[in-house]
């Protein structure tokens, strides 16, 4: 459960953020949006095919911990995924 409780409340708790601060509104941090709710989607998907939609084998603490690495892994993805549209912006490479 916890694994996909963490990308959840991140998802949530960004959106929240996103709707109190226009700075926040933009294609970048729609992007994040994104990834957080594809890690939520992925999670409740493996849980519900190996049958613990509610609790995992491995316990509450594991489960939260693999779900805390998956929120920061989507993250850093974000943040390298910024870095490269910025090189990119500045070379003048086109996608």
């Amino acid at each position: 459960m916890g694994c996909y409780t963490v990308p959840t409340a991140a998802f949530i708790v960004h959106k929240v953020l996103q709707r109190k601060n226009k700075n926040l509104q933009n294609l970048h941090h729609n992007r994040l949006s994104l990834l957080l709710l594809g890690g939520t989607l992925f999670g409740v998907v493996d849980h519900a095919w190996n049958g613990e939609l509610l609790f995992g084998k491995e316990g509450l603490v594991l489960d939260l911990l693999l779900g805390v690495t998956i929120t920061v892994s989507i993250f850093i993805v974000w943040g390298v995924m910024g870095v490269v549209e910025k090189w990119r912006a500045s070379t003048g490479v086109k996608q």
